[in-house]
């Protein structure tokens, strides 16, 4: 103590820990992003919106351009009439094998995810996705239309398996579902797109320009993306795995617009990086200094099948299905072939090619209705609602099936679009969102990818059936459906979480206390009492050691 009474002097480890905070707290300042609060939200939902503009347009682009002449006189492969009844299949396997190549770029994410983290996955998927449409767009045989997709869907399966996750990692619990649905209404603008593309260049008959044009556009929506994503944040979970825990404060703080040292700032990146501590160490990582950077233990893809406090296999078998199931409810039947079943009902090339525009139309706006109650509604109503609307839909269009004449088409035809409303109300942005908030951040990439994979697994599977389906069983296809819409409803009901208005480590708390009380997650799910991510309550629940909790130790900052 020194005369007088002064200040006492500082011991030699708190003088270190007084200048390792002074300089946690430059390195934050040094990372400070000039994009912050709305305008970094906008930001990145333009960007992600326009990942998924791109997937919309895609899926969209080969309806309407199966049965345009200049398209049929370079791949008459694709003609299907009675004198080539196996060109039913080549038709749908030129379409569907896109499918395929989304399905090895999604599954290619297992490896390359987390090793490059969210953006420059995006930009590798991007780059892979433009040098596909360029070899789509210059194709003068089916063999070289069929390799270009294959291509094209290796970079879409990249960003579709990474879009939502990097989106949901940057946002706030409250808005999380209303943002990432915008993606999902975004897929059906583009579809919407295509289609008025598809029926501009329908008139352009003399020239090979009607589908080359529609196809090549896509290169446009490419080149925003991967541009755009150069000026946004990475994912500060992905961050913190990476030890670049000031980046990742900084991240945080643009996001709420609030300073580094606020204590819901704070709350936030501490509940992250003691996620990130229990799933790599089973505990937390504090042992006296909260930005010591831990030695990082890759994440095996084994800890996909771990039970316990963690759920991991529960929780990604939850994802993959809820992926599947987006698939199995048959939409993909009229977004791809949506002008070739209004022909089907007896329309003109020129009528069915308006009425498949305005089915997309009407499907982009009806999806703008789940982005304002899917955050007071939550997920599994919605989804439910989704479920039995399209079951019912499925049934009638199978009655009008087996029934002949003008009135049974004209209901079919407006049946048609009121499928795609149940659909994008309760599936569509859904199992972008819901598979993103389910798992925990140690096995988010790994999963994410799986449940894409599911989804063009079975994508190329309906695709790659309807068809052939509709040429030997024609309106029993829609029984098909119906069966599978019915077999969704239950499973929901009993099996998928709540997750709304919950952060993504708040979920971490919600599976660890089923599992701790021995009860579904559903029902834990639909408590108001759940503390939250980062509280010592939560903690407990966790299994995190009370004399680790160093990060919450005053001063430090």
């Amino acid at each position: 103590m020194p005369r007088g009474g002064g200040t006492p002097a500082l011991s030699k480890e708190e003088e270190d820990r007084q200048h390792e905070g002074t300089s946690f707290d430059a390195e934050v300042a040094l990372h400070a992003l000039s994009l912050r609060g709305r305008k970094l939200t906008v930001s990145i939902a333009i960007v992600a919106g326009t990942g998924f503009t791109l997937f919309g347009y895609d899926q969209g682009v080969m309806s309407a351009l199966l049965t345009a002449g200049q398209f049929e006189k370079v791949f008459p492969q694709v003609v299907v009439d009675s004198s080539h009844p196996n060109h039913a299949t080549l038709q749908s396997f030129v379409v569907a094998i896109y499918e395929i190549g989304c399905l090895v770029g999604a599954l290619s994410n297992l490896w390359v995810g987390d090793r490059l983290g969210r953006r420059r996955t995006i930009v590798l998927g991007g780059c892979i996705m433009i040098i596909g449409a360029i070899l789509q767009t210059t194709s003068y045989s089916y063999a070289q239309l069929v390799v270009a997709r294959i291509v094209t869907g290796v970079g879409n399966g990249l960003n579709t398996s990474t879009v939502p996750s990097y989106h949901a990692e940057l946002s706030s619990a409250a808005k999380r579902g209303a943002l990432i649905l915008v993606e999902g209404s975004l897929i059906t603008f583009g579809v919407m797109i295509s289609y008025w593309i598809d029926f501009a260049l329908f008139w352009a008959n003399g020239s090979s320009a009607q589908w080359r044009v529609p196809i090549a556009l896509q290169i446009v929506l490419a080149l925003v993306m991967v541009f755009g994503i150069g000026f946004l944040p990475e994912s500060p979970r992905w961050l913190v795995r990476q030890n670049r825990n000031a980046e990742a404060l900084a991240v945080i703080s643009a996001l709420e617009n609030k300073s580094p040292d606020n204590a819901e700032v704070q709350r936030t990146y501490h509940a992250i990086r003691e996620a990130v501590a229990i799933e790599d160490f089973g505990t937390s990582s504090g042992h006296g200094d909260k930005h010591a950077p831990p030695k990082i233990k890759r994440s095996p893809l084994r800890r996909l099948f771990v039970g316990g406090r963690s759920q991991n296999f529960r929780r990604a078998s939850l994802g993959v299905i809820n992926q599947c199931f987006q698939q199995i409810t048959g939409i993909n039947l009229i977004t791809y072939y949506a002008t070739i079943l209004f022909q089907r009902l007896g329309l003109s090339d020129v009528t069915s090619r308006l009425i498949a525009a305005a089915n997309g139309t009407e499907y982009f706006l009806a999806s703008l209705i789940a982005i304002f109650i899917i955050d007071r509604v939550g997920r599994r109503k919605l989804m439910l609602f989704g479920a039995v609307g399209q079951c019912i839909t499925m049934i009638l269009l199978a009655v009008l099936g087996s029934v002949r004449g003008a009135g049974a088409q004209v209901v079919s035809s407006v049946l048609l679009f009121v499928f795609n409303s149940f659909f994008a109300i309760g599936w569509l942005g859904m199992t972008w969102l819901y598979p993103a908030e389910i798992v925990g951040l140690e096995i988010r990439a790994p999963a994410n990818a799986l449940s894409t994979a599911s989804n063009w697994i079975f994508n190329f599977m309906v695709v790659m059936v309807t068809g052939p389906s509709f040429n030997d069983i024609s309106w029993g296809t829609y029984i098909v459906f119906a069966a599978l819409n019915a077999l969704i409803i239950p499973v929901v009901y009993l099996f998928f979480p709540e997750t709304a208005g919950r952060s993504l480590e708040d979920m971490d708390v919600v599976f660890a206390l089923a599992y701790n009380e021995g009860v579904s997650p559903v029902q834990v799910s639909l408590r108001k009492d759940i503390p939250l991510a980062g509280s010592p309550e939560a903690d407990r629940i966790l299994g995190i050691d009370e004399l680790d909790r160093k990060v919450d130790t005053p001063g430090q900052m």
